[in-house]
């Protein structure tokens, strides 16, 4: 008996983009479509595909749409789509399901305008980058960084996502700045992390100055130190192990009873699509281990497996956890 070629990528990227063109009134009867159906056995496998996604993801991906309304606003006006309409909760729906599976890989609408303005990105791997100044920049997977070596100053801006240093001394200032504050380095290896609407910074070696805030009083950090600063404010410091919690340069992400939903969100970092936790509760529980960052999807298994969650995966790109 003769197997089924399988479904290539093309096809399923071609899928979500008639599914998302079919939720728009008058759409699914088109000549066009009806053709690219009857052109291929296996495009009407990839829509019957699509069409189990849309069901799986639909309650989800609305919450998704409402909450990157502006982002994906932007990027439509950005490549001049039609003014909004009264579908454009649904039209919104089906966008965040085809850029997050079919477009390139872990590439994200809310990111395209930062990464106009950074001077080095990385996407689903960590990336090393040999700076002008001979300083070394490790970025995590998923994030964005500028940088302005003039004036006699050096200057980093964290756009997204995490960032460490190892700073190469030449009597110059070495500044990075990310949510409002900054780090002034002091001599040291450090990670600076985006955190939403926070930022963390853990100091390997060495000593940086943290100010939340232009004008406020620095905290200074050494060896093994982090604080969090928020709004202007800075956490107090805290004792940590920083072999650990920098792991991910080593590619191990490293957990001690933390919720699940913040592991979920770092291993978003490494995978090539989306996933969603549907459980707010589950979300809440705590996990323990260590997991490589090149198989975020084994290390949901094994979590699965310890809390007793499921994952299910539609196309290779859209993984939903309940």
């Amino acid at each position: 008996m003769s197997l089924e070629p399988p479904i290539t990528a093309e096809q399923s990227q071609a899928a979500l983009r008639w599914l998302g063109r079919n939720q728009q009134p008058g759409q699914a009867d088109s000549a066009a479509f009806k053709r690219w159906l009857l052109q291929d056995a296996a495009h009407r496998r990839a829509y019957t595909e699509a069409e189990q996604l849309w069901q799986l993801s639909e309650a989800p991906a609305a919450r998704l749409a409402a909450e990157q309304q502006a982002d994906l606003a932007q990027y439509l006006d950005a490549i001049h789509r039609p003014a909004r309409t009264a579908h454009w909760r649904r039209f919104a729906v089906a966008a965040c399901l085809v850029l997050a599976l079919g477009g390139a890989a872990g590439w994200q609408p809310q990111h395209w305008l930062q990464d106009l303005r950074a001077d080095y990105t990385s996407g689903e791997q960590v990336r090393q980058v040999t700076l002008a100044d001979n300083s070394q920049l490790t970025l995590d997977a998923g994030s964005a960084v500028a940088v302005d070596f003039a004036h006699g100053q050096r200057r980093v801006r964290l756009l997204r996502g995490a960032a460490y240093f190892q700073v190469t001394h030449t009597g110059a200032p070495f500044v990075v700045a990310a949510n409002g504050g900054q780090v002034r380095v002091l001599g040291t290896q450090f990670e600076v992390r985006e955190q939403g609407v926070g930022t963390r910074v853990t100091v390997h070696s060495g000593r940086v100055a943290v100010t939340p805030v232009p004008g406020a009083p620095p905290s200074q950090l050494t060896a093994d130190q982090q604080l969090v600063y928020a709004d202007g404010t800075a956490g107090r410091i805290e004792q940590v192990d920083s072999d650990s919690r920098l792991a991910w340069r080593q590619g191990w992400l490293n957990y001690y009873q933390v919720p699940l939903g913040q592991v979920v969100d770092d291993l978003r970092r490494y995978y090539p699509g989306r996933i969603l936790l549907l459980d707010d509760a589950l979300a809440q529980r705590k996990v323990s281990g260590s997991f490589p960052v090149d198989e975020p999807l084994l290390a949901l298994d094994s979590l699965g497996k310890v809390l007793g969650f499921e994952r299910q995966t539609v196309l290779g790109r859209f993984t939903v956890l309940r």
